[in-house]
């Protein structure tokens, strides 16, 4: 998986967020996240540019991520007065508890090789990505597909058994909670109006 150009993603768009399209919007996304999660054929996914938010998401449920070390990596979401739901349920199965709280809460971005040192990515490479990913490629494609599949299966048995259990939990936060609040709307708002969002803790 790679994104078109020079960026992987910038995550999903800002103003889907908005109340009367938020479900939706997740209801989407998180379709193409659970079958990333479900598939039993390898993902490896190309990281350059920007990867944020729902772009970090997706690449995470990848098996093999191959970054630049110049990418830059994030989930921003906490600015806008929202949480990745995805990274919530599963960031700290990938990095572990408190790396995962530090990332979302507060939403800082880090570049290629910080990924490779939490556990995002598989590795980062200066130059000649596209080199790099084509390896990678070959050698999977010589191995056999079963075996790949089985062996994925069993990497994966204990975190699946949990995964669809949390992103259910962060979905319900998320859409019945926090979309409730007003700091929620103001966030979107404020970056739609292009200003500083004006917090009320409710």
């Amino acid at each position: 998986l790679s994104g078109a150009g020079e960026h992987s993603s910038a995550g999903v768009d800002i103003p889907s967020h908005a109340p009367d399209k938020v479900e939706e919007t997740l209801r989407r996304f998180h379709s193409v996240v659970r079958k990333l999660v479900r598939t039993t054929k390898v993902t490896l996914a190309v990281v350059r540019g920007y990867c944020l938010g729902g772009g970090a998401e997706i690449a995470m449920a990848c098996d093999i991520v191959i970054t630049a070390e110049s990418a830059h990596w994030g989930f921003p979401e906490i600015k806008l007065g929202c949480f990745p739901p995805v990274a919530a349920a599963a960031l700290a199965a990938v990095v572990g508890q408190k790396r995962a709280a530090e990332l979302v809460l507060t939403g800082r971005t880090f570049d290629g090789r910080e990924a490779v040192q939490l556990g995002l990515a598989s590795r980062a490479v200066p130059a000649k990505l596209d080199e790099v990913v084509s390896e990678y490629e070959q050698r999977l494609k010589a191995l056999s597909p079963a075996a790949l599949a089985h062996a994925k299966r069993a990497l994966y048995s204990w975190d699946a058994a949990h995964f669809e259990k949390g992103l259910a939990r962060a979905e319900e936060i998320y859409l019945k909670e926090l979309m409730q609040t007003e700091d929620a709307r103001e966030g979107i708002r404020a970056w739609i109006e292009k200003r500083r969002p004006q917090w009320k803790g409710k």
